[in-house]
């Protein structure tokens, strides 16, 4: 298995991030990289939000963050313990795809994760079914499928 750091993100990583979210792998998953920066510019400093580059080898290849799961409306975790952990990503840099390493990130970052909270929750769209291979290689399971707070539907997982 491959070494993982996180790094934090940096305002120096919007161009190799936004170059990331143009990638056809991501199209329909993640909004396009103007979208997205707009919405880290106005979080950018949460406290409780952790955005992170991966990286492996020194070489940056996708974006991690996580936040506290009851931090904003998000019915689909309602369910879930109070000091429980989301986690969004992407694995932006296409020569990445298809060799473990998202579900090796993923499983590095949830460890990490478990050593401060219960649980560690995601939810993709039902029909990113390679994402939800990815989490289930990393250790993931099925918890329900519910709508989101926007009304469409999420495959919640969790990580114990």
């Amino acid at each position: 298995m491959a070494d993982y750091t996180f790094r934090p993100l940096s305002r120096a990583d919007r161009t190799m991030f936004c170059d990331w979210l143009a990638q056809p792998h991501i199209a329909g998953w993640w909004e396009d990289g103007v979208t997205e920066w707009a919405l880290i510019d106005r979080d950018w400093d949460l406290p409780c939000l952790a955005m992170r580059i991966v990286e492996t080898g020194g070489t940056p290849f996708a974006f991690v963050q996580d936040y506290p799961a009851h931090h904003w409306p998000m019915p689909q975790y309602d369910d879930l313990p109070a000091t429980a952990r989301a986690l969004d990503t992407f694995l932006g840099d296409p020569a990445y795809l298809g060799l473990g390493h998202a579900s090796g990130y993923l499983r590095a970052r949830a460890q990490h994760l478990r050593g401060s909270c219960p649980v560690v929750a995601v939810d993709p769209d039902p029909a990113n079914t390679r994402a939800i291979a990815a989490y289930r290689r990393a250790g993931f399971t099925a918890h329900r499928k519910t709508p989101s707070e926007d009304g469409d539907p999420v495959q919640v997982m969790l990580y114990h």
